[in-house]
């Protein structure tokens, strides 16, 4: 594993862990409108990151199927929600604002369920970091680095208000900073982990490499419209979440054509 792609693999991990730090310099917990806000905020984001920097460029690399050069990208990305489907089904998670758990019946206590659900978010997206460096890797003419190390930002710019979102209500709860702090941080180890899964796998993948672009996309899609999107909208001042999402999607489009 190169210098460069230790440092992409880790750059989201980093913006969650700078996230839950907020707990240890922030008194109580956020308010209903700043939740609201970068709740859309993440949305836009991995919206953006999903259209801009992985099914465009997996369609791109399937120019010479002409007319079906959406067919990978179209399978992968339906790969990608069956996935996060049965994974919200299987693993037992709890929501911020909820009292009834989801997936499988867990002995887990409610902070561990809400790590959880954190947790799942953070999938899809060390896959897609993995899959960018995966292509490098390869030799994949269509990636470059800048574009693998943008969407990297974009996931650790989302990730910042993911790990805020963990650890403040956690702290709210009666948790102690330092605990808070730790649970947050860690509801983001799955994405480097996922990712350098996906590097070590480089090999095998360069062939279905439109399909795993696509497959991430697909995952990241889902969980903006079964999770973040919903919570975002409930309640009153929705138009909050909406101005979040809006500005997350410009800052992410933004920075992949300008650096990508």
């Amino acid at each position: 594993m190169t210098g460069w792609t230790f440092l992409g693999v880790l750059i989201p991990f980093l913006g969650t862990t700078l996230g839950a730090a907020c707990v240890l310099v922030l008194r109580g917990g956020l308010s209903a409108w700043v939740n609201k806000a970068l709740l859309g905020f993440a949305s836009g984001v991995m919206v953006a990151a999903s259209v801009w920097s992985l099914l465009i460029p997996a369609m791109d690399q399937c120019q010479d199927m002409g007319r079906l050069a959406f067919a990978p990208a179209a399978g992968g990305f339906l790969l990608g929600i069956v996935f996060l489907l049965v994974l919200d089904r299987l693993v037992p998670h709890l929501h911020m604002g909820s009292d009834e758990p989801e997936g499988i019946r867990s002995p887990l206590g409610r902070s561990a369920m809400m790590v959880l659900a954190v947790t799942l978010h953070n999938i899809p997206e060390g896959m897609a970091v993995g899959v960018m460096f995966a292509g490098l890797i390869a030799g994949n003419g269509v990636l470059t680095l800048a574009s693998a190390l943008t969407l990297s930002l974009g996931i650790a710019i989302q990730n910042f208000p993911e790990g805020a979102i963990i650890s403040m209500p956690l702290r709210s709860e009666g948790m102690s900073k330092k605990r808070a702090f730790a649970y947050g941080a860690l509801s983001g180890i799955v994405e480097p982990i996922a990712a350098v899964i996906t590097v070590i796998l480089s090999a095998y993948l360069t062939p279905i490499l439109p399909l795993m672009l696509s497959f991430a996309a697909g995952a990241m899609i889902y969980v903006v419209v079964e999770e973040l999107i919903p919570e975002s909208a409930t309640g009153s001042h929705s138009n909050i979440g909406t101005i979040g999402f809006a500005i997350g999607f410009a800052l992410m489009m933004m920075l992949d054509v300008a650096l990508g």
